[in-house]
């Protein structure tokens, strides 16, 4: 039984209980973007001269290093996506075949002999074909008072996760040292069309009465003498000695 609606406070949480909200109080109709079709694009790439494959890119090996001595890590991944191209597929309404451009973004950080990190900035400009994909174009055309030109509701949306999974440093051809990334992402591409929907709504969200607290500046003295006593040595990897017991084990015992 849902309970009454002035005994409940409108509010972001989990719903762990079924039956136990009010009804709404109106229905809304909102517009945000819906996600029409999604799919996702795998990738591990290395360095490879010549034409991009599924698997090398000829932008994986930075410009001459001076005196690297360790390759450390890589951060500050971005994805942009530079342009899509959207071909209709005649015998199937809806669908088009995605060219997508997108540009790939990160540095890489080195350690020189000198005892020095340094950053190497690689930009990765890839293009990838999706055959077929749900992406139907909007029924309605919709303007806003800031431009007179119509606003393209269809929306193809990237998603990125990315890690470079080894850097090597080497000699190339040419006698400079150089780093040689092996970059693996996942990418999902989302088509996403701007829509107007009906949702329950209870009300709008209650103004925030907490107010803000700031962390209090403590004595590093003080938090180490409150701390517990660390493990002096690592768990053990042991098995058991002896299988579990069951209920015929107990029997042979009695």
């Amino acid at each position: 039984m849902s309970i009454k609606f002035k005994k409940f406070i409108p509010r972001p949480g989990l719903v762990n209980k079924q039956g136990r909200l009010p009804d709404p109080s109106e229905l809304v109709c909102i517009e945000v973007p819906k996600v029409f079709d999604q799919c996702l694009i795998k990738r591990c790439l290395t360095y490879g001269a010549g034409p991009d494959t599924d698997t090398t890119d000829c932008e994986l090996r930075s410009n001459p290093l001076i005196n690297p001595k360790r390759y450390i890590s890589s951060r500050n991944f971005k994805i942009t996506l530079i342009d899509v191209d959207k071909i209709p597929i005649g015998n199937s309404p809806g669908f088009k075949k995605i060219i997508l451009n997108y540009l790939i973004t990160f540095y890489a950080d080195f350690i020189d002999y000198d005892g020095l990190t340094r950053s190497e900035f690689f930009e990765i400009n890839r293009t990838d074909i999706i055959g077929k994909f749900y992406c139907p174009d909007s029924v309605s055309q919709a303007t806003t008072s800031l431009d007179d030109d119509l606003c393209d509701n269809n929306l193809i949306k990237l998603e990125m996760v990315a890690d470079v999974l080894r850097g090597d440093l080497l000699t190339d051809k040419n006698g400079d040292e150089v780093l040689d990334i092996t970059l693996g992402y996942y990418i999902v591409v989302k088509c996403e069309l701007l829509v107007q929907l009906l949702i329950p709504a209870y009300d709008y969200c209650p103004n925030i009465r907490i107010a803000c607290e700031d962390e209090p500046e403590e004595d590093p003295c003080e938090v180490f003498e409150k701390a517990p006593v660390p493990k002096f040595y690592p768990d053990q990897n042991l098995e058991p000695l002896f299988p579990d017991c069951d209920s015929s084990d107990d029997n042979d015992l009695n």
